[in-house]
């Protein structure tokens, strides 16, 4: 038996034994309007994923679901999320990601920098080739002919 079944049951014997106990008190009858959404854990639905795959007789799933409270739905959608990885996922932490320092600031910062400055060389470089090869199509001379040309006097 799970724990939260186990829990519902030690609630609702505390809630007779509190009713039986007052008797003058007369329990709410009324439904809440609002429904609440039932949220399954990421481990929860892997230890209910490893209990339906180990059901090898027949009945074993059906009351795997009525036990749980669970429809066949939630186990193909389960089986889908974790297929795809994603309930590696959701065993994560949530909430905000940690601040950086100043130090990690100026450094996240200087590497973007970085990386801009080696992507304009490496344009720059790209230009100087073509212009290169445009002049010996054209037969221009180039500042590396001049070099050569100035040393051999």
């Amino acid at each position: 038996m799970s724990e939260r079944k186990k829990l519902k049951m030690v609630a609702s014997t505390v809630a007779v034994s509190s009713t039986l106990a007052a008797p003058g008190v007369v329990p709410d009858p009324e439904v809440p309007a609002v429904a609440k959404r039932r949220q399954f854990t990421a481990a929860y639905k892997l230890s209910i994923l490893e209990e339906a795959d180990r059901c090898a007789s027949p009945g074993a799933m059906g009351a795997l679901l009525r036990r749980e409270g669970l429809y066949s739905s939630h186990l193909t959608m389960w089986r889908r999320e974790r297929a795809a990885g994603a309930l590696a996922v959701l065993g994560r932490r949530r909430g905000r990601r940690a601040t950086l320092t100043a130090e990690q600031k100026r450094l996240a910062v200087l590497q973007a920098e970085n990386d801009h400055l080696r992507g304009e060389l490496a344009q720059a470089r790209t230009i100087i080739d073509v212009q290169k090869k445009l002049c010996t199509l054209l037969g221009l001379p180039t500042a590396a002919d001049g070099e050569s040309s100035g040393s051999e006097s």
